[in-house]
């Protein structure tokens, strides 16, 4: 056959462990993930610098990144870009004012990816899109080194950052109190627990409802969340 010569890298799923790479960065060598063990990741690659969307997402993470850190999370940005062209557009991001956004200092690293390894390796390169630009992927990895979120977005949109933090909320709190979060959930709405596993226990949580547990079925039970807790 014609393809059967040619090697199928599939991309990493959902689960997955976050496939491992050195790299040089605007901010030093980084060893990934193994440098970021504990820590939650967002990494997420863009299409070029001096890009117009480009510079707005990097201006919006870079006004957000003590945000994500007080949630324990850390940025790490890739384009097939050189390190020189990373740095000298991060210098002029600093000069820009957009959206009540000004004297941006970008502080999280930068992957250099001329190569793409780093791109191949997350399935950021999809050729018909484009051969020679990554799209607008993003991971989020959890503090074991799981990938726990993937989404990717086409080259003319941007990313919505609200979206993505609230995924950082809700993983979180998931896996804190082992529930699930409804449609549209922000922290303080109420929560989901796990669906009953037997026919005694859904009649029991039917029959005997709670101020802080309800159930609108069997199948479907949530758990109240009490403002300011």
């Amino acid at each position: 056959m014609e393809n059967e010569n040619m090697e199928f890298k599939r991309m990493p799923l959902i689960g997955d462990e976050a496939p491992s790479f050195v790299a040089n960065t605007t901010q030093g060598e980084i060893n990934f993930p193994a440098d970021y063990k504990g820590k939650w990741v967002i990494l997420f690659s863009h299409p070029a610098d001096f890009t117009p969307v480009c510079t707005t997402e990097f201006m919006t993470f870079g006004s957000m990144m003590e945000e994500f850190r007080k949630l324990n999370t850390e940025l790490v940005g890739l384009s097939v870009d050189s390190i020189y062209s990373h740095i000298a557009w991060l210098r002029k991001i600093q000069e820009l004012e957009w959206n009540g956004k000004k004297n941006i200092e970008v502080k999280f690293p930068l992957i250099e990816d001329i190569k793409m390894e780093v791109a191949n390796k997350y399935g950021m390169i999809q050729p018909n899109s484009s051969s020679t630009q990554a799209v607008r992927a993003v991971f989020i990895i959890d503090p074991k080194g799981i990938i726990r979120t993937i989404l990717y977005y086409p080259l003319s949109t941007g990313r919505n950052f609200d979206e993505i933090k609230r995924i950082i909320l809700a993983l979180q709190k998931a896996d804190k109190d082992n529930i699930a979060t409804p449609a549209d959930w922000r922290p303080g709405d109420d929560v989901i627990v796990p669906t009953a596993g037997s026919c005694g226990t859904a009649k029991e949580r039917v029959e005997n409802q709670t101020e802080d547990q309800y159930c609108l079925d069997w199948f479907m039970c949530f758990k109240r969340e009490h403002k300011g807790e």
